[in-house]
């Protein structure tokens, strides 16, 4: 689970931006950009990040405050999952990413894993929905999220890398290679290959 400070300043951070986001009143905006302030600063000294830059990400968030969403596609080869590395830490992970507005998730997943990995792939199942932070062991960030998994069917492509990747590969379930831990789990691979080999699994949630 994350530590208590960091729910707290994300709760602070909430409180502040829908306040920005409804308040008409000078004085009550004011009221609202200092607890935002604090936000930064708990965050900031919690985590040891220059406070500055704290700021200007708190700062970036407009409109009532909701969960991001994070998709992820399980794409399978010969009983083998699609994997991409990230250039960011040099970690393995599910090709996705943010899903954007107006866009469907599976569209989203879709895009995603095409950018990343270079095959075409189409959602066939949402095998998972999980809260970011009820799942733990992924590191800390200042932003709640949800996670989408999708099992896909492979359509096509192949292999190519893009500004955030730096490798494409299948690997099997047992010799998985180094994850990018803030973006996916060894449990939730798991997950998908479950997913894979029984169709009919129920959606796994929260």
């Amino acid at each position: 689970m994350e530590p208590r400070w960091l729910v707290w300043a994300k709760q602070l951070q909430a409180v502040a931006q829908n306040g920005l986001h409804y308040s008409d009143s000078g004085y009550d905006r004011e009221r609202y950009e200092v607890i935002r302030e604090v936000a930064a600063e708990m965050i900031a000294a919690g985590a040891e990040a220059p406070m500055q830059r704290v700021k200007e990400l708190l700062e970036g968030e407009h409109g009532y405050a909701t969960p991001k969403v994070d998709v992820r596609g399980a794409v399978f080869r010969d009983g083998r999952i699609l994997l991409v590395k990230e250039l960011v830490d040099g970690g393995w992970t599910l090709p996705g990413g943010w899903a954007d507005p107006c866009e469907p998730p599976s569209l989203a997943v879709e895009r995603e894993i095409e950018e990343e990995s270079g095959f075409r792939a189409k959602a066939v199942k949402l095998a998972a929905l999980h809260d970011r932070t009820v799942q733990g062991h992924h590191p800390p960030m200042p932003f709640h999220v949800y996670k989408l998994f999708f099992v896909c069917e492979l359509q096509g492509g192949e292999a190519s890398t893009n500004h955030e990747t730096g490798g494409v590969d299948f690997f099997a379930e047992n010799a998985l290679p180094h994850l990018s831990h803030s973006r996916v789990k060894a449990e939730q691979i798991a997950l998908m290959f479950a997913h894979f080999l029984d169709p009919a699994k129920p959606t796994d949630f929260d």
